[in-house]
């Protein structure tokens, strides 16, 4: 046991960690793949398949991203007052009074249905259990599942000295609160809502969001009726290199991945009162970079060739 006091019960990670960080590099390959021939694409079924594979590949990055860096956060502790799970921004914190019992799955009589969409590092979800209701798993393994059952929630963790973790229960039990705990449940989307309450955040988003699309569907009328645009100038301004208008669609791509990562890391400094400000800032940015971008393809197609 580490310590009569407090317990550290980490889940398994490394493997979960290797597996993410592969799917994320060969997602980034494809997309970069499907980009970087988009360019050099004619219009047409071409064209549309190197964009939709760009597209798709890119999409579950950021996902993917975030549960990587959960599971690198993610934790079990466990003293005399309360048992804590954290996972990224998931923080579960229930006072061991609310605790009815803590007993490994396998001890099951019917076994435990686990989350449809999981992959190794992230077995998260949930599912209901004849016998136990809705269960919700906060676990980066299948295996050594242990369940905390509250009168009103079961939670389904995977520590990787899932006996410690029972046995130091036990003993703080034994030893008695020392404080009365407040429960505390957090998730992720409770961010996203704190920062929609805002109207300025509102006003930020929804602008940078509208700006992004219109940037897009301006590119893709632009396209077809333009066959060439400059994208080089000399020291005096004038247009020296002309590429087809097909390259126009990395001005709107460019935005919106900037877009998307201000927007993501806006959130997760809002998580702290004092970095709001930051949050605000990098919002703004995001925002006038979209401008920028609109101003761009202005001045490349109405600068002559």
């Amino acid at each position: 046991m580490i310590n009569t006091k407090i317990g550290h019960f980490p889940p398994a990670k490394q493997f979960g960690m290797i597996l993410h960080g592969v799917i994320i590099i060969a997602l980034a390959g494809i997309s970069i793949w499907g980009f970087a021939n988009l360019t050099n694409a004619e219009v047409g079924p071409a064209f549309v398949s190197y964009l939709l594979t760009g597209l798709l590949a890119f999409a579950p990055i950021p996902f993917l991203g975030y549960r990587a860096y959960a599971l690198f956060k993610a934790d079990y502790y466990i003293d005399r007052d309360s048992l804590a799970i954290l996972w990224g921004l998931r923080v579960e914190d229930i006072p061991l009074t609310d605790i009815e019992w803590v007993r490994p799955a396998s001890d099951l009589t019917n076994p435990l249905a686990l989350p449809r969409l999981r992959l190794p590092g992230a077995v998260l979800g949930t599912r209901r259990h004849p016998d136990l209701g809705a269960v919700e798993f906060i676990a980066s393994s299948a295996r050594n599942l242990i369940l905390i059952a509250t009168s009103k929630h079961v939670f389904a963790i995977s520590p990787k000295d899932a006996a410690s973790l029972v046995r130091t229960f036990a003993r703080a039990t034994e030893l008695g609160s020392l404080t009365p705990a407040e429960p505390k449940s957090v998730y992720p989307s409770f961010v996203i809502t704190q920062a929609w309450e805002s109207p300025f955040a509102r006003f930020l988003w929804m602008t940078g969001i509208l700006l992004n699309l219109g940037l897009v569907a301006w590119v893709g009328l632009l396209i077809p009726s333009v066959s060439q645009v400059p994208f080089g100038f000399n020291p005096f301004g004038v247009p020296n290199v002309t590429a087809p208008s097909v390259r126009l669609i990395l001005l709107p791509l460019i935005s919106a991945l900037m877009f998307i990562t201000g927007l993501i890391t806006g959130l997760y400094l809002y998580r702290w009162e004092k970095e709001r400000p930051l949050a605000f800032i990098i919002w703004l940015s995001s925002t006038l970079c979209a401008v920028l971008f609109l101003m761009a393809v202005l001045f490349l197609v109405s600068t002559p060739v």
